[in-house]
């Protein structure tokens, strides 16, 4: 499995975009994700990561989208969030990049107006589509599973659902480790969705809410997860989560540390090459 880095980890610090990039690579990541909206940044940005990822010799794996209103009540919403995720997938075919990392909304009104069963097919309708498109440009799309009440995806029984509604080839589940803490889902229990795992986020938490931090400095028991990815087949990218640090001017040591600590336990299990 190769280690990667979402790129978020330098939001909010001094490090911009180039620096960003480079500063992973010399730390010793294998991969970049990146978190960009095509909507947002313009055709010199998308140039600058190319190149610079080109220049160090750092490959994109995958592109991260939030799509909260996939499922909204007003069709217009939709649509447009199936526009962008069109533009998200195009951007990921000029990266080069392997996956779109697909995080959907939540249940509106706490499942009380508007059927949870329709916000549910309206997710799977427009997901099924983009995995068409997705098909159509060699790209797969990973489902994320979030950790909160009213997501539409927040345990495994649900990520498997989902991936057979769709019933997509190109669309696949990512595994984030402190997500699956989380909501109590035990390393064992992810063995069902062997052949069907795209992409995998690795941070740890609390154990009570979401947190995003460098694994060893929460509760998250790791290696059994690595191990049962180890026995599933999966062979891709573990990549590293890192968002809003507390301390930004230290960025780049929280980055390091991430990097240390999850080398460590990867090459402890086998699977970091």
């Amino acid at each position: 499995m190769k280690l990667g880095l979402i790129n978020s980890a330098w939001l909010g610090s001094p490090v911009g975009t180039e620096e960003g990039i480079r500063k992973t690579k010399q730390i010793g990541f294998d991969t970049i994700d990146i978190f960009a909206d095509p909507l947002e940044i313009d055709v010199r940005e998308k140039k600058l990561i190319i190149d610079t990822c080109r220049e160090v010799d750092l490959p994109i794996v995958s592109v991260c989208c939030v799509a909260l209103g996939i499922a909204d009540f007003n069709a217009p919403v939709r649509d447009f969030h199936v526009d962008r995720c069109e533009a998200y997938l195009d951007m990921c075919y000029e990266f080069g990049a392997r996956n779109l990392l697909l995080v959907l909304g939540e249940y509106v009104w706490q499942q009380e107006v508007i059927q949870p069963e329709d916000q549910w097919q309206w997710a799977v309708e427009n997901v099924h589509y983009l995995g068409d498109y997705a098909e159509s440009l060699d790209l797969e799309i990973a489902i994320e599973l979030e950790p909160f009440r009213l997501s539409l995806i927040n345990d495994l029984e649900k990520m498997k659902k989902f991936l057979d509604d769709v019933g997509h080839e190109a669309v696949k589940a990512n595994l984030d480790i402190s997500h699956l803490a989380l909501v109590g889902v035990k390393a064992e229990e992810i063995h069902p969705l062997k052949g069907r795992i795209a992409h995998v986020h690795f941070s740890d938490c609390d154990g009570k809410v979401h947190g995003d931090l460098p694994p060893g400095r929460g509760v998250v028991d790791f290696p059994p997860y690595l191990r049962a990815l180890k026995e599933v087949g999966f062979d891709g990218t573990v990549s590293i989560e890192l968002e809003y640090s507390p301390e930004p001017d230290k960025i780049v040591e929280w980055v390091e540390e991430a990097y240390r600590e999850t080398d460590r336990l990867m090459r402890e299990a086998g699977i970091r090459g």
